[in-house]
């Protein structure tokens, strides 16, 4: 039994979800999202409620019950409030601007790194040391965070590096730690 899978969406006010066979399309103010899914699992909705349910109680069938009811409720509530990432530069000389629509990174290399802004997901610098990432598809808002951090992760002795705003990074001490 799948706690996930079991819970009913909501739907807000102002989105509306249309199901045609095992594509489903979630509108919105903020956009539009469609997804194709399994067809081991049934959307129905019901009045301003979304209900998954499986087809039967084979294995592959409840793996992707929670699975799918988790994926809609991401797309209800990207349409509706949309997804945010916030990293935060720390390091001395590394700053971020924008040119265009590419996000340039100075970050301690001998060049300058850029980042394409994807469409469906916007890049902003608030400050050179602050970059927000924002979008209404959760997984492309997450992976485009996490390309920019990859860019130059923190390190753990200087600390410099992106870092996303809610990250704690783990500080060591340096060799003369060990030296007495």
């Amino acid at each position: 039994m799948s706690r996930i899978g079991n819970k009913i969406i909501v739907l807000p006010e102002n989105v509306t979800v249309t199901v045609n066979g095992c594509n489903v399309e979630v509108k919105g103010p903020l956009g539009t999202l469609s997804k194709e899914f399994s067809n081991r699992v049934k959307v129905n909705v019901e009045d301003r409620n979304v209900v998954v349910t499986r087809i039967n109680d084979e294995k592959a069938s409840k793996q992707l019950h929670g699975t799918t009811r988790a994926l809609l409720n991401g797309m209800v509530e990207g349409v509706s409030k949309g997804f945010k990432k916030d990293l935060v530069i720390t390091g001395i000389g590394y700053r971020a601007s924008k040119a265009g629509s590419k996000l340039v990174l100075n970050v301690g290399y001998s060049h300058q790194v850029e980042v394409l802004e994807e469409d469906g997901v916007k890049i902003e610098v608030k400050s050179p040391t602050e970059i927000s990432v924002s979008g209404i598809d959760k997984q492309r808002v997450g992976q485009v965070a996490a390309n920019i951090r990859a860019v130059r992760e923190p390190e753990p002795y200087g600390g410099k590096g992106i870092a996303y705003t809610t990250e704690r990074i783990r500080r060591k001490e340096g060799k003369k730690a060990g030296k007495k």
